[in-house]
């Protein structure tokens, strides 16, 4: 069972930036694809940003310009890079990833990301 350990979140004024990580428990190319989603309160869960076992990445509109996702496979680990955060950037933010044989997808436990003066 894979296992996704999220980190980074916190509390951060508007305009600021914050670096949210996810370790996987083995290799990050074990995975067909790696991302990172949102939900906030009653809203659906929402694409925030992907990363391809290729490197080709892609973005939810809203964050286009202002979020990064990127990999480091030596240390298993993606990241989400956030700046000029706002207000509505407020969510639980979850990592996923399909894995590449079976296609199951696996999901972090959260971590809250609240931006507010």
């Amino acid at each position: 069972q894979v296992q996704l350990v999220e980190s980074g979140g916190g509390l951060v004024q508007p305009g600021g930036s914050l670096r949210l990580s996810c370790a996987a428990s083995g290799s990050i190319f074990n995975f067909n694809s790696m991302g990172w989603y949102r939900q906030a309160p009653g809203k659906e869960r929402e694409l925030v940003a992907g990363v391809t076992r290729g490197g080709s990445t892609n973005y939810g509109d809203s964050v286009k310009g202002r979020f990064t996702i990127s990999r480091d496979s030596g240390k298993n680990t993606v990241y989400l890079e956030m700046n000029s955060l706002k207000p509505e950037d407020t969510a639980v933010y979850y990592c996923n990833a399909e894995n590449r044989i079976s296609r199951v997808v696996s999901w972090g436990q959260g971590i809250q990301v609240t931006v507010s003066s």
